[in-house]
């Protein structure tokens, strides 16, 4: 059975969000602080999408937060796990700098423990203690846009870690430290 992350858990997290920019990265404070925020997201394994506004007012949304998170669940197994909301900012930010509505595709978002486990074992590509596994990390696309575009702009944004992975065709962003690394 999917876990669920209840909408109190999110208002309550998005509420010390809210009141405690002090605590975010430089870039992150950087974004205007009434200016809505949209992210749009869709799940290629899914097929759910997000798009819409996750934070206004100089508030995030609870209700929309939860709905962003379903999108990036773990595909294989359901289960959902509360999303760091630095990472819809790292992706607004990202797609502010590209200059594009584009959806950000998503090709893994929160990988629940028995999922990285097993990705894991199969790749020396997939971290142990993966980003994935704690709500701080997706692997994107943008239909239309150059992933060398893609991976510059991220840099730029310097939200955390950022992957490029030109093989497989992906992008990954994190809220953790700064760091970058190609893989294949």
């Amino acid at each position: 059975m999917p876990t669920l992350v209840r909408r109190r858990d999110a208002l309550a997290l998005a509420g010390a969000f809210g009141l405690s920019a002090f605590a975010l990265p430089a870039w992150a404070q950087a974004l205007s602080p009434a200016a809505p925020r949209r992210a749009a997201l869709k799940n290629l394994h899914t097929g759910d999408a997000f798009n819409d506004v996750y934070f206004e007012n100089g508030r995030y949304l609870p209700d929309a937060l939860a709905e962003a998170q379903r999108v990036l669940r773990d595909w294989r197994t359901g289960d959902e796990h509360f999303m760091d909301p630095g990472l819809f900012d790292a992706l607004h930010a990202i797609g502010d700098k590209l200059e594009t509505r584009q959806p950000f595709q998503i090709i893994s978002g929160y990988r629940s423990p028995k999922t990285n486990a097993m990705l894991h074992a199969r790749s020396k590509g997939v971290a142990s203690t993966s980003q994935h596994t704690q709500g701080k990390a997706v692997d994107v696309r943008i239909q239309g846009v150059e992933l060398a575009h893609l991976q510059k702009a991220a840099l730029a944004v310097g939200a955390g870690g950022v992957g490029f992975y030109p093989v497989s065709n992906f992008v990954h962003v994190d809220t953790g430290r700064v760091r970058q690394w190609r893989g294949a």
